[in-house]
């Protein structure tokens, strides 16, 4: 086990224990079949403290993913977020990744789980992609359709899907996958919701086929908040080789500028781009900071 990560103490069933003394049962639906849910948050060292950024959201979207799923589950949104700042607290962290995970319970059928299990765990974290621009590819792994998957669930069996396209971005140079639906249009990334600029406004996938993402509607509220025209509409992938700006948006990745898509090189440079603008904003309001921002 990563050393980072044997000594961390998690939240597993009602106890905290190490993370090298914690068990599971290797029968659970979720070890064999990806059958379970899950969630990511991001805490700051913000200037009232160490605080979760919308861990009320988070959780209800946990709690709705166990119940789209059919996970019998228990706890409630503020134990949740009480049990997580108890995490982030054993393990001294302030700027960190929460990962809560409730795995369905023991069961070698293909039926909906009787019980389920639930962990919580936290680790360091800065930025997944540090603070470079990124150069991305369309996959040709085509993303999860909605007649098939739960979208709007968290669902661990879905990142398999996200795993196989971004593996594949990498091994052809790039940094990571656009993922198109059945139509061809462009959903979102393996891990982050997409948004892309032309001519001062900026467009994104509308739900229905994409993970509706906590940073995505942050997003969409930062837009709001500072008169950034935002449209949803489904788009082509060549409809980004004319575009001025384009970002990743999620827990993970925060706002993480784009370069490139497919070898085009966008138009503006980010520093001058509507994205750059959210980034500062949203930057500002997990650390609590006032995000009132004026375009020049």
């Amino acid at each position: 086990m990563n050393p980072q990560f044997k000594d961390s103490v998690l939240f597993l069933d009602g106890q905290f224990v190490k993370a090298k003394d914690a068990h599971t049962n290797v029968y659970n639906q979720t070890l064999h079949y990806g059958f379970g849910v899950f969630e990511g948050l991001r805490s700051f060292h913000t200037v009232n403290g160490t605080k979760i950024f919308k861990p009320y959201e988070h959780f209800e979207r946990m709690i709705k993913s166990c119940r789209l799923m059919n996970i019998p589950f228990d706890y409630s949104v503020e134990e949740l977020v009480q049990l997580s700042y108890q995490v982030l607290e054993k393990n001294n962290l302030s700027n960190a990744y929460i990962r809560p995970l409730v795995m369905a319970g023991e069961n070698m059928t293909l039926s909906a789980p009787q019980q389920s299990s639930v962990m919580i765990c936290a680790w360091p974290w800065k930025k997944y992609f540090d603070n470079k621009l990124l150069s991305v590819c369309i996959s040709t792994h085509q993303h999860l359709s909605p007649k098939s998957m739960i979208i709007e669930a968290k669902v661990c069996g879905h990142f398999v899907n996200s795993i196989l396209a971004s593996t594949e971005a990498r091994q052809h140079g790039f940094d990571e996958a656009l993922m198109l639906d059945a139509n061809g249009f462009v959903t979102e990334g393996p891990a982050a919701n997409f948004f892309f600029e032309k001519d001062g406004v900026l467009y994104t996938a509308p739900v229905g086929n994409i993970l509706p993402g906590i940073t995505r509607q942050t997003v969409l509220d930062i837009c709001h908040t500072l008169d950034l025209p935002v449209k949803e509409k489904y788009f082509l992938p060549e409809e980004l080789h004319q575009a001025d700006s384009a970002f990743f948006c999620g827990t993970a990745v925060g706002i993480t500028g784009i370069h490139s898509v497919e070898g085009h090189t966008l138009n503006k440079p980010w520093i001058t781009s509507m994205g750059a603008v959210v980034q500062e904003a949203y930057r500002n309001m997990v650390l609590e900071k006032s995000y009132a921002y004026c375009i020049v």
